[in-house]
């Protein structure tokens, strides 16, 4: 059976479908998705949540669900993730238990341990929280007071003082469908997730930073003025854009979101 990120990328381009398309239908975030074709399985929360990833997933594409996850236990799940999968494990533990006997030892067992450590993730959770806002507080009163006298000391420029960057000019102009997520400076949607059309042409936008997604490379980047083409790609593309750095290629977990 060919991998399973492959059978599902081929399948959704066979579909024509972008992956914003699949994230509205199936709810699953966008990241999630990309990672279970590209097999990114550290990325995604866990082995039940890949499993039923994949289902979902497969379902929208008209999949054999079954087989991608029965391919994903074969070769991916490792010996301790099965043991402790409520999914997997549940049906085999109660076919091996004798009728009219209680719960088996191991049963109980695996039960016990579960719940010690869900207990132990909510007592270290609600104890983290408010160290790390204590943390928080101090390390920003600390920052905000050591930063000042660094600044006097190094005898920057007014402008440098004030935070300030050269500005870049950015505007887009696809040439045909392609989704686009634009965020300027403080975290400013420009563009929400949209899906542009061929012919459009977007309004100028000024930042002294940009971070761009783009669904595919049917569009033409116009930065200060001067047309950048984007190579293609199979997956998502990203690029962070300034003045001093001009364009710069971001990696998949770097890639902004407008959800």
């Amino acid at each position: 059976m060919p991998e399973i990120g492959a059978t599902l990328r081929e399948a959704r381009m066979r579909a024509r479908l972008d992956v914003s398309e699949i994230e509205a239908q199936t709810k699953i975030r966008a990241k999630y998705l990309r990672a279970l074709e590209n097999e990114e399985w550290s990325l995604l929360p866990g082995p039940t949540f890949v499993k039923s990833f994949l289902r979902t997933y497969a379902q929208a594409l008209n999949l054999d669900g079954r087989a991608l996850v029965e391919e994903y236990r074969l070769h991916h799940e490792r010996p301790s993730e099965a043991a402790f999968d409520p999914i997997a494990s549940t049906p085999q533990r109660t076919r091996q238990r004798v009728p009219g006997s209680g719960p088996s030892r191991a049963y109980v067992i695996s039960v016990g341990v579960v719940v010690a450590v869900i207990v132990l993730l909510i007592v270290l959770l609600v104890a983290g929280g408010g160290s790390s806002n204590k943390r928080t507080g101090t390390s920003s009163a600390a920052k905000a007071k050591s930063t000042r006298p660094r600044r006097h000391a190094a005898g920057v420029a007014p402008a440098a003082r004030t935070g300030t960057q050269p500005v870049v000019a950015l505007s887009l102009k696809p040439t045909a469908e392609v989704y686009v997520c634009l965020i300027g400076d403080n975290g400013r949607k420009l563009i929400p997730g949209t899906t542009l059309t061929a012919g459009e042409s977007t309004p100028t936008f000024h930042a002294r930073r940009f971070t761009l997604n783009l669904g595919n490379n049917a569009v033409t980047m116009y930065i200060n003025g001067r047309a950048r083409k984007v190579p293609p790609s199979s997956q998502a593309i990203g690029y962070s854009i300034t003045k001093a750095n001009g364009r710069q290629p971001l990696a998949a977990g770097e890639l902004p979101t407008c959800k």
